[in-house]
């Protein structure tokens, strides 16, 4: 009997073990950014270049970026964002311009708004179907990857990082598709995300389902800025239905529109610090 209960301490024992180490990701420096020297870039990019999902089967490489004041004792709000080869690094940009996240968050520091800032690399070929939510159009995997995002990454990231690991110090964002696919997270998990940020929202996207997700299933309890430039799809018509739902403009919710902007890196990455204040700077 006595040997027969220390097997089965044992096996649980093996069953903790393994899935601590399932927990654990290798992080590692990221490789060198002259240019973050030249400008006086702060704080430490972190990367691990094979986080699998296995939700969506596959695997991408993710980038963290922690802020100088980090030292393992704080704790911080966290934002994640899509897209990470246009964020941080030219040399991964498939058009050579970033959005300056490093750049932004080390001049947020200066004003005391600081946050870990989470950055998945997109699918590739798969960038589409998983930014777009509504499997009825061009076989959707969004909400799939946002059960990723919401379960898998965030837990992944809290284990690894010293977060505040509630929804009011949790924030999503991204552009085009990745503004698309944010809100749906919102959605999907208010319980998760407690502050939004849509650029330029894709929301043309399925006869433009978007618009029925945000009047059926949004409530208010969160922070939600939403911006488009002058030259693409206006961003105003959901910030009409989130009045209409109940959020207060400029306090709740915040609608920019930026005049003569195209849809790009650079216009996203001008805008970006406002977007930050906003989501981040009440946390």
């Amino acid at each position: 009997m006595v040997a027969q209960d220390l097997r089965c301490v044992c096996k649980i024992k093996r069953r903790f073990v393994k899935k601590i180490e399932e927990l654990r990701t290798p992080w590692e420096r990221y490789p060198s950014l002259a240019m973050w020297q030249e400008i006086e870039v702060t704080g430490t990019l972190l990367v691990s270049n094979e986080v699998h999902s296995t939700q969506l089967r596959n695997r991408r490489r993710v980038l963290v970026y922690l802020p100088a004041s980090y030292d393992g004792e704080r704790r911080y709000p966290v934002l994640y964002m899509h897209d990470a080869q246009n964020l941080f690094d030219p040399a991964t940009s498939y058009v050579g311009a970033t959005w300056r996240v490093g750049e932004t968050m080390t001049r947020l520091a200066e004003e005391g708004i600081e946050a870990i800032v989470v950055a998945l690399d997109h699918g590739g070929r798969r960038r589409i179907r998983e930014y777009n939510p509504f499997p009825y159009w061009r076989g959707g995997r969004g909400a799939i990857y946002v059960r990723f995002v919401a379960e898998t990454m965030k837990r992944i990231i809290d284990h690894d990082f010293h977060t505040l690991p509630d929804r009011a110090h949790t924030a999503i964002l991204g552009s085009s598709m990745g503004g698309l696919i944010s809100l749906y997270a919102y959605a999907a998990y208010p319980q998760v995300f407690g502050a939004v940020g849509a650029m330029s929202p894709s929301l043309w996207v399925a006869d433009g389902s978007m618009y029925h997700v945000v009047r059926d299933f949004f409530t208010p309890g969160a922070r939600i800025y939403l911006d488009n430039g002058s030259r693409e799809t206006s961003a105003a018509p959901i910030a009409e239905l989130l009045e209409q739902r109940g959020w207060r403009r400029d306090e709740e919710m915040k609608c920019v529109y930026a005049r003569g902007a195209h849809h790009t890196e650079s216009a996203w990455a001008a805008r970006l610090p406002e977007a930050l204040r906003f989501l981040i700077g009440g946390m």
